[in-house]
């Protein structure tokens, strides 16, 4: 057994590779146990606190598994109606231009019923970022089928699987708003793994980045897992999300700034 004493001089501050970013709140995360949000969550707190936006953040998040996200940043969050987060972003930034504007969305809310505010924000290039997290699913709500549901895929609604000739194709956004004129910077990304967790955490850094120049809309995709909506265990999900939604759903920079790909 080691004595209180002991522990004190065993955890050093050199010691120290990783601790809670102040952005996130004591909230115990709320999430299904192995869903990629909570990763999403901590990696866009961390970029907040180290680029030192924190009083100047505002955060939009709709319904759905987003909305949880008020419990655990510690920054001016605003609630919207079902898929209209980026109108409510886009007035929040018209109206204060030096904060820094995000949405939080699922596939559900920003591909469903928000396809019309989503689409037009990034047409007429408003200058926020908007996070959407695509686990195929509408997660929170008993496990529908969504826009994003694979062919073939079953859910609560589509017990035999999507069928594509009554139920029509997948949307896949993050390539449609790429071919928008409005936006600046559009990438797929996810956080199931270390390495991947980085490059969606370089992403988000870049939109903040992006968004200081007022060059149009950021979009990043974060492809995830949804364990509980897939009836898997976690270690299961992810498993299954690299073999089937990263095919149909490739991960990488889909639109970059001409300045960065003359690099």
């Amino acid at each position: 057994m080691i004595e209180a004493t002991g522990i004190k001089n065993i955890i050093k501050p050199e010691n120290l590779v990783y601790k809670k970013s102040s952005v996130m709140t004591d909230n115990v995360l709320s999430y299904c146990p192995g869903c990629g949000h909570g990763t999403a969550n901590r990696i866009l707190a961390e970029v907040i606190e180290e680029m030192g936006i924190q009083s100047k953040t505002i955060g939009v998040s709709p319904v759905g598994c987003s909305v949880l996200l008020y419990n655990f940043l510690d920054v001016d969050m605003q609630e919207a109606a079902h898929g209209r987060a980026p109108a409510v972003a886009t007035a929040i930034k018209r109206l204060i231009p030096d904060s820094f504007v995000f949405t939080y969305q699922g596939d559900g809310d920003l591909a469903a019923i928000g396809t019309a505010e989503t689409i037009h924000a990034c047409n007429r290039g408003e200058n926020i970022l908007i996070i959407f997290v695509n686990n195929g699913i509408y997660g929170m709500t008993g496990g529908q089928m969504a826009p994003t549901t694979l062919p073939g895929m079953k859910s609560s609604t589509s017990p035999a699987g999507r069928d594509v000739k009554t139920m029509g194709n997948p949307l896949k956004m993050t390539e449609i708003v790429a071919t928008l004129p409005g936006t600046y910077y559009v990438t797929r990304q996810s956080v199931h793994t270390p390495a991947n967790v980085r490059k969606t955490k370089k992403a988000i850094r870049k939109a903040v980045e992006y968004q200081k120049l007022d060059r149009g809309t950021c979009f990043i995709e974060i492809v995830s897992n949804c364990n509980s909506g897939w009836k898997m265990t976690p270690v299961q999900a992810n498993k299954w999300m690299e073999e089937t939604m990263f095919p149909y759903y490739p991960l990488g920079d889909i639109k970059v700034p001409v300045e960065e790909s003359v690099k």
